[in-house]
Order: structure tokens, then C-alpha cells, then sequence
């Protein structure tokens, strides 16, 4: 593989600090590498420096001849005063970049919602991002960078972005270097990690799965000092090999040496015990919306929408944006009234969001950190059952890596993970029994996800995810939800299914709907089925819809009996599971039908 950029014995300097010393690298044709490491370490300053944006106090970047690189900075800005079609392909005629697959692809995957002759002053700040993104990707580069791509897109939007940069080279051309926290990314795109710590930067071979088996090794040999970090990355490992599906079928390490190191790793939760904790501190009821329906300005938002919360129910839920996600989270703590239908709430139950807006932290905006914590609880109660042990608000603070340092800052002097990291310790301290978690993700990296996610494993409490971050949906919950056209459909098969229905509700609106936004070129008419044929494939659609809600409400009954009958009888819970576990294949079934006729429909 021909060599394409090389750094040597880079050398930076900050006031406060040295970035990076000594640092020697070197990019190669087909390399697709994923940059990790603590925020503040220096990814995004790595970024700059390779790509040329930065100059090194010593050491130089070298270049081969005539390669041409690409990047897109978190800080990077498109002109306000353009409109979204000049921003992305300029003055190239429409008959041009048309008749270009790779730019109607881009176009496609990240602008269907932006309109095309809009302002760019009039989008909103993850619009203007997805513009740049697409303005970067319609161009023909050797060597590309991202800074956090994945910021401001959604799950299909994330799933787009993997599959086309994976099929945007030939094996052995271009490469790619990405800063991201998102691990299904890394793990789905990168064939290299590179881990930034301490002003060095440490190799890996392969994406996120493969660096975390290669770092539990180097933990292993490590001193005493680093055993916390060593078992806790030894529990996401036995995550990936146990709790994934489409890890555990195409594996990116060695088997036989991840098998070894976790061949002694418990579950990372005790479903039992956590849902026996869950019904004594909640009691059988916690939020039940009864055929909900939620009408703003005469649009249906949400359509004679059943969900019955179970105590210790661990959900996340999907869909694109303005789906109704947060008129969902809303009707379950009170914030949004249903149009229709009633929603019940248990006596006992104690709802907790963490926010995207850190409104939280406000009032103590000019605390140190140790006082505000020191108005808390004493201690907190982490691990289950036996295993549980007491630790004081400092303790957990440690376990979400803050310093000591750290302790005596104020609270507005934090960076943006450490006041996500402060605002879920305090909503914890408080003890809720059902916990909402919107967006959790933004401004951590992946250890300080991992750390998260180890806490969450023992809270013994109701858990509802909204997040587009696929990896944290996976790990963190037991059941998905989606919200496709104001109805709530269960997802057996997970994230993977929703992404297939999705892609079906797509085809079928594409026959009527714009290709690239409004005033865009409009999508060429194709066959479709006519007369009776078409008749009967729309009466057969819509009856598999309602035989889907149906079902939906038969499986959250199951639940529910799921949750109220006695723990300790297993005969009893395995008869139970195995009903749930066919009405969810016939769900299956049916959504695999629904796909067929929506196909047919489409032409």
C-alpha cells in the first residue's frame, strides 16, 4: 500500500501543557482509522495537525505529491449567505452534479429534510453541520478527516454515513481518519484505532471491539493502579462478545483470546434481581398510556398509542427527528397532555431526566464542585443484592473520572462532559425510580460512556433511552421501541429492524415525496401497480397494520404479566417468555410483509 501522509517527531506546546511529544505516524493507502481518547487529550488537535491546519513546535507533516485532503473541523462553518444548493455543489449545473451517483447519494443521505434553496442563515446549527458534511463528501479527495461526523445525525443518518464511507474507496485507495465517541461507527468503519493519552498517540489494529480486547491485554500487564480501568473495560469486552448480535457472528478480534478473558465475567446485569428491586421501590404500576393521541395545529403527532411501563423496564426509543420521541417522553412525565386518551401514573413513581440542556447545573453555576455535592446524599448504593456496596458522592465522582483537582472547580469552569458527567451524578443522588436519559452522549467520550453505562447496569430502577447514539441503545437496554408514523411498534430484532422499516416507510413515500428537498429536482415517475392489484396490496397494507397494533398491545400485556408474576417461579416465567417470544416473531413476520407489499406499492 502506497504511503500518503507521514508526521514526524511532532511536538506541541500549549501554555499549560504539552499536547503532544515525539509524536511519529503514518498514513497509507486503504487506511481507515479511528481516532479515541479522553476530551482535552488532543484528537482534534491530531486532526489539525496531519490535515495542515496547525503548525507543530517541532517535528514536521510531510505529504506525497499531489494527494488532496479533506477535512471537516467541529469549528468548520458554511457560509451564512448561501443558499443550501450553492453550499454544497457551487456554480456546477444542475444536468452536472445530477448525473453524478456519488452526489446524489450524499445529497440523498444527508439533506432529504433541508430545503435546497434555502439560506443557509435560516437552517438550524445540526442543518448548517449536515451541509458541511455533504459539501465536504461530494468532493473527490485522497485522504479524509472528521471531527465527530456523527454529531446532529440521526440512526439512519449514522448508518448512511457508515455504508458510504465504506464504499467510497476501493479496498486499497483513500483513506479515512475519524474523531468520534460513537463505538457501533468505529466498530462498523475503522479497520485501526489510535488511542491519544499522556501527548502520545498508541496503535491498535482494528475498530472499537479490537481496541478494547487489545487494551484489557495491556491492562492486564499493567501495575496494581490501573485494575479499576482494567475490569471495567473487561466488562464492556464481555459485553461485546455476549450482547450483540452482529458482533458475536462476524467477531473483529481473536476469539479464542477474548473467550479467556472473559470465561469468568458475569452478565453485565442481573435482569431478576434488578426487576425484583425495580417492584419494591415502585410497586406494579409506574406509567401506562392508554390509546393516547397527541394533535398539534391539526397534525397528528401521536396516533391511539398503547405503552405500559413495566417496574424495571429497560427501553430505548427510535426514530427520526420531529418522529414525536419528545412528545412521547413528555406525555410519560406530565410535561405533555394527550389530545386523546389517558395516561396513569403509579403513586409511588419518581421521574428524573437528564436533559440535553444541563438546565440542571444552572442555580449551582458558581458552586465548586465539593459543595455541591456535599448538599447531596452522604452515600449512594451501587451494585445489586449482595454485591452492593456504599459510596460517597466523592467516590462516585472519582468513578466518573473527575480529580481531586477537579473537586474545587466551579461548576461553570467545567468542560461540557464534565458538567453531563456532575448532572447525572446529582439526578442519581436523588433516587428516582423511573430515569429518563435524553441524548446522554453528547460531550463524552468513550470511557467516560463505558463508565456511565457500568453505573447504569446496577440501578434498579425504570430506564427509557432516547439517543441516536446505536451502541449506548444496545448496551444499556433490554427492549426498542420506534415511533413510525405516530404509532409505537416494538423491535425484536432491535436497531437493525428499525432501519429495515424505516427503509421500507421511505420507498413507499419516495413515489410522491422530493429526492433532494424542496425546490429540488423531483424524483422521475417509475411503474407502480394499478387497478385491482394495487386495491388489494393497500387494503392487505393497512389490514397488517392493524393487526401489528394489535399485537403490539398483546406483547405489552405480556410484559406487564411478565412484571407481576412471582419471580422465583421459573417454570411459570419461562411459559410467559415463551408466549412473548412468539407474538414478537409474528410481529416479525408481519413487518417482513408489510415491507414485501410496501415494495410492490412502490413499483
Amino acid at each position: 500500500m502506497a504511503h500518503l501522509l507521514g508526521a514526524e517527531r511532532l511536538h506541541l506546546e500549549f501554555p499549560t501543557r504539552t499536547v503532544f511529544d515525539e509524536v511519529t505516524l503514518g498514513i497509507d493507502e486503504g487506511d481507515r482509522i479511528g481516532v479515541v481518547g479522553r476530551n482535552g487529550d488532543g484528537k482534534s488537535t491530531l486532526l489539525k495537525l496531519l490535515a495542515g491546519r496547525l503548525e507543530p513546535d517541532g517535528g514536521r507533516v510531510t505529504l506525497r505529491g499531489g494527494i488532496r485532503i479533506g477535512m471537516l473541523d467541529q469549528a468548520d462553518v458554511v457560509d451564512p449567505g448561501k443558499t443550501v444548493a450553492e453550499a454544497v455543489v457551487g456554480d456546477i449545473e444542475e444536468h452536472v452534479w445530477a448525473g453524478d451517483a456519488k452526489v446524489r447519494d450524499v445529497i440523498a443521505g444527508l439533506l432529504a429534510d433541508v430545503p435546497w434553496n434555502a439560506q443557509i442563515a435560516s437552517l438550524s446549527g445540526g442543518q448548517r453541520r449536515r451541509v458541511g458534511l455533504a459539501a465536504l463528501l461530494v468532493g473527490d479527495w485522497d485522504v479524509v478527516f472528521l471531527d465527530e461526523p456523527t454529531n446532529h445525525l440521526d440512526v439512519e443518518g449514522i448508518a448512511w454515513l457508515a455504508g458510504h464511507l465504506k464504499g467510497r474507496w476501493a479496498a486499497n485507495a483513500g483513506a479515512l481518519v475519524v474523531v468520534t465517541h460513537d463505538r457501533w461507527f468505529l466498530d462498523e468503519v475503522c479497520t485501526a484505532t489510535w488511542e491519544v493519552h499522556d501527548g502520545i498517540v498508541e496503535p491498535f489494529d482494528g475498530g472499537y471491539a479490537a481496541y478494547v480486547l487489545q487494551r484489557v491485554e495491556r491492562d492486564r500487564m499493567a501495575a496494581a493502579s490501573e485494575a479499576k480501568r482494567q475490569n471495567l473495560m473487561r466488562k464492556e469486552l464481555a459485553w461485546l462478545r455476549r450482547g450483540a448480535p452482529a458482533r458475536t457472528s462476524k467477531p473483529k478480534f481473536r476469539i479464542e483470546a477474548a473467550n479467556q478473558l472473559i470465561e469468568n465475567e458475569p452478565p453485565v446485569r442481573n435482569p431478576v434481581e434488578l426487576n425484583r428491586l425495580a417492584v419494591s421501590r415502585l410497586g406494579k404500576d409506574v406509567v401506562d398510556l392508554i390509546d393516547v393521541g397527541v394533535v398539534y395545529d391539526h397534525k397528528t403527532v401521536l396516533h391511539e398509542l398503547e405503552w405500559r411501563i413495566a417496574p424495571g423496564e429497560r427501553t430505548g426509543i427510535l426514530g427520526v427527528n420531529g418522529a414525536g420521541k419528545s412528545t412521547l417522553l413528555g406525555l410519560v412525565t406530565g410535561a405533555v397532555q394527550p389530545t386523546t386518551g389517558r395516561v396513569k401514573r403509579g403513586k409511588t413513581v419518581k421521574i428524573a431526566t437528564l436533559s440535553q440542556e444541563l438546565a440542571e447545573l444552572t442555580e449551582w453555576a458558581d458552586q465548586r464542585v465539593s459543595a455541591v455535592v456535599a448538599e447531596q446524599r452522604t452515600s449512594y448504593a451501587v451494585g445489586v443484592g449482595s454485591k452492593a456496596v456504599e459510596l460517597t458522592p466523592g467516590q462516585l465522582l472519582e468513578r466518573l473520572g473527575f480529580s481531586n483537582a477537579q473537586l474545587s472547580t466551579p461548576v461553570k469552569n467545567l468542560s461540557g462532559g464534565q458538567k453531563r458527567r456532575l448532572q447525572l451524578l446529582l439526578i442519581l443522588l436523588q433516587e428516582p425510580n423511573v430515569l429518563i436519559l435524553d441524548e446522554p452522549t453528547n460531550d463524552l467520550d468513550t470511557d467516560m460512556l463505558a463508565a456511565i453505562e457500568d453505573l447504569l447496569d446496577s440501578w434498579p430502577g425504570t430506564l427509557l433511552v432516547v439517543s441516536h447514539d446505536r451502541y449506548l441503545i444496545e448496551r444499556v437496554t433490554d427492549r426498542q421501541l420506534a415511533i413510525i408514523d405516530g404509532h409505537l411498534r416494538d423491535l425484536p430484532r432491535g436497531v437493525d429492524q428499525y432501519l429495515e422499516l424505516r427503509k421500507g416507510v421511505d420507498a413507499a413515500r419516495a413515489a410522491t415525496g422530493s429526492r433532494y428537498g424542496e425546490g429540488a429536482p423531483t424524483r422521475p415517475a417509475e411503474a407502480q401497480l394499478a387497478g385491482a392489484d394495487r386495491r388489494n396490496a393497500e387494503k392487505e397494507l393497512s389490514s397488517i397494520d392493524r393487526k401489528l397494533e394489535r399485537l403490539q398491545a398483546d406483547i405489552a400485556a405480556q410484559h406487564e404479566k411478565l412484571a407481576r408474576h412471582d419471580q422465583s417461579d421459573y417454570v411459570g416465567l419461562g411459559a410467559l417468555g415463551d408466549e412473548l417470544a412468539r407474538l414478537e416473531a409474528s410481529v416479525a413476520d408481519l413487518e417482513t410483509r408489510w415491507l414485501e407489499v410496501s415494495e410492490l406499492l412502490e413499483g
